[in-house]
């Protein structure tokens, strides 16, 4: 736990500290103040619940590793309070170091509230891999018409109210996010001009995650709310190493 001075407390004379009435400053007290009240978090059952403060778009870019880790994370952690979760994948079709099995989809598919699904084309669009470019925009345009149905259905939805668990993602989400969207945008398998659009028609209590690519969105920069540069410092591809089960997938 941070020290006194750290959250804006003065041991010595109590002269920093809030008034709450009665100006006490025991330990107890202030620790009772913090967001916290100085609990240690513990498990708890995951049980239908709606935000409070959802409806942020948020970006994920650069050449880093960590932007899908990222929003999966996140999205874990809401579907950790029994908010409805729900992941859309473009061009994670994988490559021929990656085995048809990914542990993120095992473990999503153990978690309440959380779900998923693939519009992805085996390979990446523009490595060498025989896979055909066609398809590749074909599985994009699949995946994009998918999001903006998931969007309007969120739309119809009472996002105040918590969702089932076990619904479909048509029932309505909390979040929704759109692993690698970025990506096909900067390779104009989408058009950014649509992509634009389907984030403008976004209803206010959904929670937008758009990740992917390594040149700026900065045509979503006045719709976003968080924008997260992912910046490479150094990473083991570059020395030879193959995706690891695991870690990349």
């Amino acid at each position: 736990m941070p020290d006194d001075h750290e959250v804006g407390f003065d041991d010595t004379d109590g002269t920093d500290a809030p008034d709450d009435g009665e100006n006490s400053t025991t330990a107890e007290d202030r620790q009772a103040r913090t967001p916290g009240k100085g609990r240690t978090p513990e498990a708890r059952s995951i049980e239908a619940s709606a935000p409070e403060e959802f409806g942020l778009l948020q970006l994920w870019w650069g050449d880093g590793k960590g932007k899908s880790t990222a929003a999966m994370g996140m999205g874990f952690r809401a579907a950790g309070h029994g908010y409805r979760v729900h992941m859309l994948q473009f061009l994670k079709g994988g490559a021929s170091s990656v085995e048809d099995v990914r542990g993120e989809y095992n473990a999503i598919a153990a978690m309440p509230g959380f779900t998923y699904e693939n519009s992805g084309h085996y390979g990446w669009h523009a490595l060498p891999d025989e896979s055909a470019d066609d398809d590749h925009a074909a599985s994009a345009r699949g995946g994009f018409e998918r999001a903006r149905e998931l969007i309007d259905a969120a739309g119809n939805a009472d996002l105040t109210s918590p969702l089932a668990l076990d619904g479909s993602p048509e029932a309505g989400l909390h979040m929704l996010i759109l692993d690698e969207v970025l990506y096909a945008a900067d390779r104009e398998l989408v058009e950014p001009e649509e992509l634009v659009e389907l984030i403008e028609s976004k209803p206010d209590g959904l929670e937008l995650v758009a990740t992917g690519g390594h040149s700026e969105p900065d045509y979503l920069t006045e719709h976003a709310d968080l924008v997260t540069e992912v910046r490479k410092g150094k990473h083991p591809i570059d020395a030879g190493q193959r995706a690891r089960k695991g870690t990349e997938y």
